[in-house]
């Protein structure tokens, strides 16, 4: 586990060349097909060598949860491990591996009706009118969203007009199956906040040198998108799609995408920072494998 720009993807393919591991992807962005710039998903030779699980699934048009990835997860380490070798869950989905660790909460299933339903409010009203809905009903659950989270407000808004109760109600009742595997918990984290802006921002720049803007013009030729949808809601791409829109230029288009992304690695360190039973270690130490390495063959001796 670990923020954006961490080394994951690194340490991963290293890992695997020592020890009979398959690489599990969790990385709720990874999953959309013809997403591969934005998402940094590996490259065709490197997949070819190291295969991984769970990237390529759906549509940039469909839309995935931390159900649906906690039951393909499940099933791909039975496979795994069928097969003599160990899964590695890699990526910086957070709630994806507190799902599969936890279990999930008892919550209704996403009704398309009902979410097309207040896609169209919010297209008429805006989500900050929405937000402000969701404080008159559910107070506690509006508190932790920002008026502008449109994700969020779609699916607590769903919950709650479903059950006609608050989400804390719906999250009490959880439906926990005992996660059959011994966990070995690792997290890279870098020892100097300065340093990781600076490979995000190299990154991003890489990003749009290698046509992240025309990348997402394809997807916009090629599938029904619009900007509501999880897809193009994920960092990278909500700016080019703005870009494309004219609502920014391209030194705007840069800024903007640098500074989502740092945010985004800001709520990864806050998951990590109160994570249970985690082994820590500096993402920018120059024996970061050999040190994650030597822990993860020490703990499967």
């Amino acid at each position: 586990m670990g923020p954006t720009a961490s080394g994951k993807t690194a340490v991963s393919l290293g890992l695997t060349l020592r020890l009979p591991l398959e690489i599990i992807s969790v990385d709720s962005a990874q999953v959309f097909r013809d997403m591969d710039i934005g998402t940094a998903k590996p490259d065709r030779a490197t997949l070819e060598k190291f295969p991984h699980h769970l990237i390529d699934l759906i549509s940039p048009e469909e839309r995935y949860s931390a159900a649906r990835f906690r039951a393909d997860a499940l099933r791909v380490m039975a496979q795994i491990t069928a097969r003599g070798k160990i899964p590695l869950l890699a990526g910086g989905t957070m709630l994806y591996f507190k799902a599969l660790r936890d279990g999930l909460s008892d919550l209704p299933q996403a009704d398309a009706e009902l979410r097309r339903a207040i896609d169209a409010e919010a297209r008429q009203r805006g989500w900050p009118a929405l937000h402000a809905e969701l404080a008159r009903c559910d107070p506690a659950a509006a508190a932790r969203l920002k008026p502008t989270d449109a994700q969020r407000i779609q699916r607590v808004l769903e919950v709650v007009r479903l059950t006609g109760a608050p989400l804390a109600e719906s999250l009490a009742r959880r439906s926990e199956a005992a996660l059959p595997y011994r966990l070995i918990q690792l997290a890279l984290l870098p020892s100097d906040r300065a340093v990781l802006h600076e490979r995000i921002a190299q990154r991003f720049d890489a990003m749009l040198a290698a046509g992240l803007v025309d990348e997402v013009r394809a997807l916009r030729s090629k599938y029904r998108l619009d900007a509501a949808l999880p897809s193009m809601r994920c960092v990278g791409y909500r700016q080019a799609w703005e870009f494309l829109e004219g609502g920014c230029d391209r030194v705007a288009l840069r800024d903007n995408g640098i500074v989502a992304t740092r945010q985004l690695a800001k709520r990864q360190l806050t998951w990590l920072r109160s994570w249970p039973e985690v082994t820590a270690y500096d993402c920018l130490a120059p024996d970061l494998l050999e040190q994650v390495a030597h822990t993860v063959a020490a703990s499967l001796a």
